[in-house]
């Protein structure tokens, strides 16, 4: 067998990554689709972003399926959750836009719910996808992480961004980001916080 064909080969490893992660993109944006399944989809996409981070991922269709049918329940309040969180942003910075009167106050409280709704959900999706816990204590605990480690959240954040970027960039990045974009993100998020779990749960077993 050609070197280039070889599993042990870093073209063939990037390809089955690629792939990997390609298929889970697909399935989170099909079973995202019910928007009331957006929760445990993404609990689910996390579980296997999770695996890969931690390399111990098997094949992301049947882990994702496993995962989302045993969080459907946590995944829809979460679906809520996100909406409400998103649509509260929203509101308030069209607010600003459109106001003249107490424009400083509207933004500083829209910095403040966008800093607070940011951080926890930030750890959220992966704390779900790794413990047993309810939703408003996986939010609590994401928001008490990203205050610990803040500036390990804050570089997780940037990254995030220049991603986001380079994905709406032009027509083929949001083509190439609509095929992977998603998938790629929630990857980067859990290279961040399976670190950041392992130390919570190390210093934890010390005490």
């Amino acid at each position: 067998m050609p070197k280039f064909f070889s599993p042990d080969s870093k073209v063939y490893r990037f390809m089955s990554r690629f792939t990997d992660i390609f298929v889970l993109n697909m399935m989170w944006l099909l079973f995202s689709l019910p928007i009331v399944t957006l929760g445990a989809s993404t609990i689910a996409a996390y579980t296997v972003t999770l695996q890969m981070a931690d390399n111990t991922e098997g094949h992301p269709a049947p882990e994702f399926w496993k995962a989302f049918k045993s969080n459907i329940r946590q995944g829809i309040p979460m679906s809520f959750v996100t909406i409400l969180c998103i649509w509260v942003l929203y509101l308030d910075f069209q607010i600003i836009s459109v106001t003249e009167e107490n424009k400083i106050i509207y933004m500083i409280v829209g910095i403040v719910t966008a800093y607070v709704f940011v951080f926890s959900l930030l750890y959220g999706y992966p704390l779900l996808a790794r413990y047993e816990n309810t939703v408003l204590h996986c939010l609590q605990n994401s928001f008490r992480i990203s205050m610990r480690y803040f500036l390990r959240s804050v570089m997780l954040l940037i990254i995030l961004a220049v991603e986001l970027a380079l994905i709406f960039w032009n027509y083929t990045s949001i083509f190439i980001g609509l095929l992977i974009g998603p998938a790629l993100i929630m990857l980067t998020v859990s290279e961040f916080a399976i670190r950041l779990f392992r130390e919570i749960e190390k210093s934890q077993q010390e005490e």
